[in-house]
């Protein structure tokens, strides 16, 4: 296999599990993946339309449909009045965490086929290829703090 049949097989493979994970939670991918970029701190709207690839119309839906489930919150931009910031509620945060993990751990899971080596070798490639190619953090590493 040609890396980028590996890269885009990968890609649809991790997909799924986010895709499977969000079902378990009741969420849509786009939801969950808003859920985890909310964790750290609240975001400005233009801001997560960056980090999620989402143009303004797409953003704002995806933003309203997760605040009517009471997930997040709009929230005054204390540097731009005219502005808001989007932050998880009590609620949000609660089902992020968990979400958080159960997606970790499946994601763990995947290369459970190799060794201790060749795993530190893949995270060290990869790592590589997203450093290089400036992928937002719009999923952290979960040995570190959100």
């Amino acid at each position: 296999m040609g890396v980028v049949t590996a890269l885009v097989r990968s890609a649809f493979l991790v997909n799924a599990v986010y895709a499977d994970s969000s079902r378990a939670y009741g969420l849509t991918p786009q939801q969950g993946q808003l859920l985890c970029v909310l964790m750290p701190q609240p975001y400005g709207m233009s801001e997560l339309g960056e980090m999620l690839g989402l143009a303004k119309s797409s953003l704002t839906g995806l933003v309203d449909r997760t605040a009517q489930r009471g997930l997040v919150r709009r929230e005054p931009d204390p540097r731009d009045r005219r502005a808001v910031r989007v932050g998880l509620t009590k609620d949000g945060a609660e089902i992020a965490e968990e979400f958080y993990a159960e997606t970790c751990r499946r994601v763990e899971a995947l290369p459970s086929g190799l060794s201790t080596t060749e795993r530190e070798r893949l995270t060290a490639l990869l790592s590589r290829v997203v450093l290089d190619n400036k992928v937002p953090e719009v999923f952290t590493d979960p040995d570190v703090s959100p």
